[in-house]
């Protein structure tokens, strides 16, 4: 089954402490809570300095696609997410603050619910033709910079604008096509 949803159809809800807003993109099993799913993918923007939110038992990764970046401060590690270092994965339980290193910064995250699932993340860069190489049943196409992007399979043909995201959960084989794009991978991989 292929999917994909529109980033012009989802709608933002602030966070409670005022620092932020979250767009969900899509959850596992659809309608799950916080307390319920299997994995998660949003959308966050962050406007102000403040802490995570906890999440025992979740692993995460943030990918930075919008803004100057975010200085992630674990205590007894420091960590900058920026143009430079887009990407970072950490436990849900960790305590983090965040300090915004401009005036915003927007993250793509990715949360799976260790003993469920685990997943990878990674950034990659299309200029022209490019074979998409799956490793799981379950893999999640971002579109994080870039005007558009146009997936095509033997019996499919998808066209995406920046922050749409296509789940894929056939086997095809899939060719991404863009003049120049951002791409973030999202391989879902059930233990």
């Amino acid at each position: 089954m292929t999917q994909l949803i529109q980033y012009a159809n989802l709608r933002s809800a602030p966070w409670k402490n005022g620092g932020g807003c979250t767009t969900e993109i899509a959850v596992s099993p659809a309608g799950a809570t916080f307390d319920e799913f299997a994995w998660r993918v949003s959308l966050a923007t962050i406007s102000q300095d403040g802490p995570f939110s906890s999440f025992p038992g979740i692993d995460r990764s943030l990918a930075l696609v919008d803004g100057d970046g975010v200085l992630l401060d674990f205590g007894d590690e420091r960590f900058v997410l920026s143009p430079s270092e887009p990407l970072i994965e950490f436990a849900g339980e960790d305590a983090v603050h965040a300090t915004v290193t401009g005036q915003h910064t927007t993250d793509f995250n990715v949360m799976t619910r260790r003993g469920l699932c685990r997943h990878r993340l990674e950034l990659l860069a299309v200029t022209g033709k490019e074979a998409l190489k799956r490793r799981s049943g379950t893999t999640l196409l971002f579109l994080a910079d870039g005007e558009s992007l146009t997936l095509s399979s033997s019996r499919e043909r998808i066209a995406m604008v920046r922050y749409d995201t296509l789940v894929l959960q056939a086997d095809d084989d899939w060719t991404l096509e863009a003049q120049q794009a951002t791409v973030l991978v999202v391989d879902i991989i059930n233990q």
